[in-house]
């Protein structure tokens, strides 16, 4: 596991053994993940959507404390996973970064709490399974539209956008921020500390 340019994201390849009857690869690993992370992964929840190319899906996040840390992979087709910073006072608050996901490197990308998510599917038929650390819960949670020009997302340009109403409909991460929405930087730093302290 690697970080990725913003704080409390990784991106993880993992060892694909293959030979004449197919392929094994590990994609999570709770020791590995202790280490880099320097807490476990609680898994209250796990998801998997397929999705028709185009589909656009987030930015999706959760209130904190507790919020949603996810560990995401795509094991069928290809995504374009994207994590953004919609923690207000982080020094890299507004900015997103994307990772390929697809059935082919394996690669999985965890987000820890208070990080927006997002992802475009490339092909269809598209399969993304990810772990949560909570459940679902309507009330804790809020999106940010995913084409948003502030945010300026690159998504790929062959494709037209596919969005639930839900997600047209998602505010601006200025009006969201504007809205009391966002959670702050420090709050998930802090609720992440006593995460790995184990209290």
């Amino acid at each position: 596991m690697r970080p990725l340019g913003i704080e409390g994201a990784w991106v993880d390849t993992p060892a694909v053994f293959t030979d004449d009857r197919g392929r094994f690869h590990e994609w999570f690993k709770a020791d590995v993940f202790q280490d880099v992370v320097g807490q476990g992964l609680r898994l209250e929840q796990a998801n998997c959507s397929r999705s028709a190319r185009g589909t656009l899906r987030g930015v999706h996040a959760a209130a904190v404390p507790p919020g949603q840390a996810k560990y995401v992979t795509c094991v069928s087709g290809a995504v374009l996973d994207v994590v953004v910073d919609v923690r207000v006072g982080s020094p890299t608050f507004g900015m997103w970064e994307a990772v390929r996901l697809d059935d082919t490197t394996h690669r999985c990308v965890y987000l820890s709490e208070g990080l927006g998510h997002a992802f475009m599917a490339l092909e269809d038929d598209s399969t993304v399974v990810y772990l949560c650390s909570r459940g679902y819960a309507p009330s804790r949670e809020f999106g940010i539209h995913p084409l948003d020009p502030a945010l300026g997302i690159a998504w790929p340009d062959d494709l037209v956008p596919l969005l639930s109403a839900k997600d047209a409909a998602a505010p601006t991460l200025e009006e969201a921020e504007r809205q009391g929405l966002l959670p702050s930087f420090e709050d998930c730093v802090a609720y992440r500390g006593v995460l790995g302290s184990g209290a």
